[in-house]
């Protein structure tokens, strides 16, 4: 007996070693005046990180956006990891980073957040020469999520694109959302719904459109195509009993697909190219992904070794067959052609606030080629019930500026059918100002193919220790241009400009290094050009 209960003891204890000895941890002290970013794109408007935290977990979560194992300082410091990692900001302001999976280590490179970014690019998410498509850059991007929502419909998609062009925005990509099919997994669209949705296409290419269709990894529980991907071995498993995974996502509850199986992802891939064949689709919307559903400590994959970021990132490298593409979620993959989106927000000015750190994260986790979500708020829950005569019509047009001079633009919901005349031509406006800076965005989308270098940047990044680590409402839109929009209901701000001379939207010539405060009318939005 007693024998017994001295090795339950000593089994416990090695067992309880054996998990400790695979933990590493590490506690980054800040130096003075040292400030850090990372982790996740969608902490953005938390960082630098300046306040106790609670702690984040890069395998089980990412807050409907990109994660990457990557914290940096503006002190050219960073740490990279390989496999995901948990951190949190303490009590102390120190970082508590902690891995199951791997020694962690700091690594310096010079002592600025550009020498810190460029020298973890290099090593691990380096340039690559292929862009997306060139259009995302130059025009404006449409989607039917916020007009249409689940009523995804052959008659009303063509009168969204009409509309555009009628009331004279430039067209480019035009995205169909979500329920345009059958079901989950099935890839015909519903005939109900689309009575001729090759003939729609043509429509749509003929007005000017790049046309898109949402995508995503899940297959409807006893469908036909769910029958034949279990019967072949092609969904991902439950661990206990190897029958087909329930998982539970926004949509409800779904088998998915196993995209760590090579043979499932030809499967895969030949569909959405079968249908590009059928129909005339430019590209997808690969949605969902998230590395929150993938919970390995139940599930079993083809790759029995893949963790919940390795099914984020399979979903990840489909879009890379495909020019056109755009994804919310994402696992590294830090400067490959994919076309990133910041998740849905909000329809509020708290929500707008949060745009410009969240790019300036995206940026500095090597996500150049990024879209702020959509005009306005891309969460569906926060426009229903609203009557066409209440909207914050001024919201709507200063969300419009604040993407206007980003890498992308997107709308959804149809400010010509919320906007009175006079908002309606200055979001117009601000379309046309992409536009405008479409050549000069794609030549630093181009430049970042050859450097890695972030296409919407920091103040902090390009001018180092002139006071701006904490600026989270003005950004850098290359090395030219800083860019000041207005993110609360008044209608002047204060811009701190940089050392040097800089020429504002008005033509002004201000001196830098110092503060200037300046009237916004709704019809402006301020940028400086660096002179």
């Amino acid at each position: 007996m007693k024998r017994t209960s001295f090795l339950a003891i000593l089994l416990t204890t090695l067992a309880f070693t054996s998990v400790f000895a695979q933990t590493k941890s590490i506690n980054i002290i800040p130096q003075p005046k040292e400030y850090w970013w990372g982790g996740a794109v969608a902490l953005g408007s938390t960082m630098p990180f300046e306040m106790e935290t609670k702690g984040f977990d890069l395998e089980y979560q990412n807050l409907n956006n990109q994660v990457v194992p990557l914290l940096i300082s503006n002190k050219g410091r960073f740490l990279w990891a390989d496999k995901p990692f948990k951190f949190q900001i303490t009590e102390e302001n120190s970082i508590e980073v902690v891995s199951k999976y791997e020694d962690l280590k700091l690594q310096t490179e010079g002592n600025t957040l550009r020498s810190a970014y460029m020298a973890a690019s290099k090593l691990y998410f380096p340039a690559n020469p292929i862009l997306p498509d060139s259009l995302f850059f130059l025009k404006p991007q449409y989607n039917t999520w916020i007009e249409l929502m689940y009523n995804q419909n052959q008659e009303d998609i063509l009168k969204y694109a009409k509309a555009i062009v009628d009331n004279d925005f430039p067209t480019g990509v035009l995205m169909i959302d979500d329920n345009w099919q059958r079901y989950y997994g099935n890839y015909d669209f519903r005939a109900e719904k689309f009575p001729d949705p090759k003939a729609m296409v043509k429509q749509l290419h003929d007005m000017g459109f790049k046309v898109m269709l949402w995508i995503c990894p899940f297959i409807s529980p006893d469908s036909p195509e769910y029958r034949e991907l279990s019967a072949i071995g092609y969904l991902i498993k439950e661990k206990a009993t190897k029958s087909p995974a329930i998982i539970s996502w926004w949509n409800g509850k779904s088998a998915c697909l196993d995209l760590t199986n090579p043979d499932a992802k030809a499967y895969f891939v030949g569909k959405l190219k079968k249908m590009q064949q059928d129909y005339g689709i430019d590209g997808f919307k690969f949605d969902a992904g998230d590395n929150e559903f993938y919970r390995m400590d139940r599930l079993a994959s083809f790759d029995s070794s893949a963790l919940s970021i390795d099914h984020t990132m399979a979903w990840a490298k489909i879009g890379l067959e495909f020019p056109f593409n755009e994804y919310h979620s994402g696992w590294k993959m830090g400067n490959q052609p994919l076309v990133q989106r910041l998740g849905d927000k909000a329809y509020s000015w708290r929500a707008m606030q949060m745009l410009i750190p969240d790019m300036l994260a995206s940026g500095l986790l090597g996500y150049a080629y990024t879209c702020p979500d959509m005009i306005g708020g891309g969460n569906f829950a926060t426009f229903l019930n609203i009557k066409e005569n209440e909207f914050n019509q001024k919201l709507i047009v200063r969300s419009a500026q604040v993407h206007a001079l980003m890498p992308m633009m997107q709308f959804s919901v149809a400010p010509w059918r919320i906007l009175n005349q006079e908002h309606l031509e200055i979001t117009k406006n601000m379309a046309k100002l992409h536009e405008k800076f479409g050549a000069y965005i794609l030549d630093l989308a181009k430049y970042s193919i050859k450097t890695g270098e972030p296409i919407v940047r920091h103040l902090e990044y390009e001018f180092p220790n002139q006071g701006f680590e904490t600026c989270k409402d003005q950004f850098m839109l290359g090395d030219k241009f800083l860019v000041a929009p207005i993110i609360t209901e008044e209608d002047s701000r204060l811009v701190k400009l940089p050392k040097g001379r800089w020429k504002d939207d008005l033509g002004k010539i201000h001196k830098g290094g110092k503060s200037i405060k300046i009237d916004v009318p709704l019809k402006r939005l301020p940028y400086f050009e660096k002179i």
